[in-house]
């Protein structure tokens, strides 16, 4: 892809409401308040999660391939891109309300990893997340994204996809209940 059309991607991308995978030197200011205007897309439905291994911070590793058996919300996303950290909380309420019934995945985008994440959950103090790390953002190619952050993929218990997100999302909502309540079988 040249670097022209790359930029334009990027810059689309922006001005949609969601962030590229690029780091900037710092986090977006408007996080707060951050627009979540993504919609459920379905035309990747079908296709099976890929197999890609994240690192956690504490030295453990995750197979994403062998995440079936229960339905897996998967989660990319980066500490400085505000629609990410908008919808952060939303997900972290999502994964208690289906603990047990779904597994939510966040994997940081960060470059940095660790370094950066750490301290954001840290801050945060999430009940029901856990710092996934994917630096060389392998997820994010093997999903065949084009970079936009966040992109959060629904996949059932068979691990075959029922849907996708680009961009922040209100997985409180009616419309994002209903949805997972359709991957878990309810």
């Amino acid at each position: 892809m040249s670097l022209r059309l790359s930029l334009t991607l990027v810059l689309s991308a922006c001005l949609v409401g969601a962030c590229s995978r690029e780091d900037p030197a710092e986090p977006q200011a408007e996080a707060q308040g951050a627009a979540l205007t993504g919609t459920i897309d379905r035309s990747r439905a079908g296709d099976l999660l890929p197999a890609v291994a994240l690192a956690h911070p504490d030295g453990k590793e995750l197979n994403t391939g062998a995440l079936t058996g229960q339905p897996v919300l998967l989660n990319l996303w980066a500490t400085w891109c505000a629609p990410c950290v908008e919808e952060m909380p939303l997900l972290d309420a999502l994964a208690g309300q289906y603990e047990g019934k779904m597994r939510v995945i966040v994997a940081s985008q960060d470059l940095q990893g660790a370094e950066k994440v750490v301290p954001f959950f840290a801050k945060a103090k999430y009940a029901h997340l856990e710092p996934w790390l994917d630096r060389e953002t392998d997820l994010s190619t093997a999903l065949g994204g084009d970079g936009v952050l966040p992109t959060t993929v629904l996949y059932d218990a068979s691990g075959q996809e029922v849907a996708r997100v680009v961009g922040g999302y209100d997985w409180q909502s009616p419309e994002a209940k209903a949805l997972v309540d359709e991957a878990i079988g309810s």
